[in-house]
């Protein structure tokens, strides 16, 4: 718990402020914990960072529904991660210019993590191109509802918004 404490701490900050500007006392204040712990927990900023940074376990979460309800799927838990947790993980990707070399890190694992394993499951033409407008149309709406916190959209139930855009991100994950 306390470990999940500490990622979602520096997550948070990640969202928030460029890498650099980051200090582990910082992310110990946000988690609740104290330096030493994030330390002994990670061994250092870089580590923990690293750790940060990865996409796996989100992608493992957002992509685990059967190929033809993807769409649905991935609409519904980017929502309901930003409605219960007031984030997703998978939108740390918005912010990547911030962060400079990190930045470079964060992209790369976001096309190798999620992208790229989206795009291993598609079949048919242009899987990439599909994955990338899939992922990107998700994305949207995730700065639409989380960051730009669009009131009309966030007024809206998740179940409403999940109906009208599912089929959108779904378009792109069945061939043509």
């Amino acid at each position: 718990m306390t470990k999940a404490a500490i990622i979602r701490a520096a997550r948070h900050l990640l969202a928030r402020h460029a890498h650099a500007d980051i200090t582990l006392r910082a992310v110990a204040e946000r988690a609740g914990v104290s330096a030493p712990l994030v330390l002994k927990y990670f061994g250092n900023k870089d580590a923990l960072f690293a750790r940060v940074m990865s996409f796996e376990a989100d992608a493992e979460a957002l992509l685990d529904a059967p190929l033809a309800d993807l769409g649905h799927h991935m609409v519904r838990h980017l929502l309901t991660g930003q409605a219960e947790h007031g984030a997703d993980p998978i939108l740390r990707i918005v912010f990547a210019p911030l962060h400079r070399e990190q930045g470079d890190t964060l992209r790369a694992n976001f096309r190798t993590q999620v992208v790229d394993r989206l795009c291993e499951r598609l079949t048919g033409p242009d899987a990439g191109v599909r994955a990338e407008l899939a992922v990107g149309t998700l994305l949207g709406l995730g700065v639409m509802y989380g960051i730009a916190r669009g009131p009309r959209v966030r007024d809206t139930p998740i179940d409403e918004i999940t109906e009208r855009y599912a089929p959108v991100v779904q378009g792109f994950l069945t061939p043509p």
